[in-house]
């Protein structure tokens, strides 16, 4: 398994790619900017098929890229809490940079806390984590050791509670009881800036040394 993290305009939102070579085949988690003009390249060098996409969550910066990837007949996955957003972006245009437009999306297929998926081979546990959008999700891989994340927690922080359907306190309780019960050697895979670990956090993170 590859793993290739790229982190795309306009405000460096990581999409992360995972390819198996000898599967033949890929999968993407969030969809900025340029997404798709950034993987192609290495799809066709990786000799990898794209078979989904997955979002974390719905916030305009990680789905930017939906709609082409829906004309691609790419599969997107989400949860449904945050359908809306993906349909109805304009929602977020208030939230957004400006010189960006944003054109409703589809998800196809709609994910569920607890849901245990086969994503290239590997067992992946869906964690559904409200707080920083209504659908948010984790999606952790055990026998890789790493959850990606979204915008749940960064390394030494977390994620934004101003935006329409946020909740700080629902976020913290989404992070008590659904990141900080991944083992500490779980690598934590956020939606911008570098990865750390559960047990770095549970340590270092000013947000999460009170919830441990």
């Amino acid at each position: 398994m590859e793993i290739q993290v790229y982190s795309l305009p306009p405000i460096e939102t990581n999409a992360y790619l995972l390819l198996d070579k000898e599967l033949g085949e890929a999968v993407l988690f969030d969809v900025p900017l340029d997404a798709w003009q950034e993987i192609e390249p290495k799809l066709k060098e990786a000799g990898c098929e794209l078979k989904g996409v997955y979002l974390t969550h719905g916030h305009w910066d990680h789905i930017l890229d939906v709609p082409g990837f829906n004309e691609r007949g790419m599969p997107v996955y989400a949860h449904r809490d945050d359908v809306d957003l993906i349909e109805n972006p304009s929602r977020m245009a208030s939230f957004l940079v400006p010189g960006l437009t944003l054109e409703p999306g589809k998800a196809d297929h709609l994910l569920e806390d607890g849901q245990e998926l086969k994503i290239l081979g590997e067992t992946v546990e869906v964690r559904h984590v409200p707080g920083h959008s209504p659908g948010s999700i984790l999606f952790y891989f055990p026998g890789l050791k790493m959850a990606i994340s979204g915008d749940t927690v960064f390394a030494g922080g977390i994620g934004r509670t101003d935006f329409p359907g946020c909740s700080s306190a629902q976020l913290l309780d989404s992070i008590k009881d659904k990141i900080l019960t991944l083992p500490d050697d779980t690598i934590i895979c956020p939606g911008h800036g570098p990865t750390s670990t559960v047990g770095a956090e549970k340590v270092s993170n000013p947000f999460l040394r009170r919830l441990t």
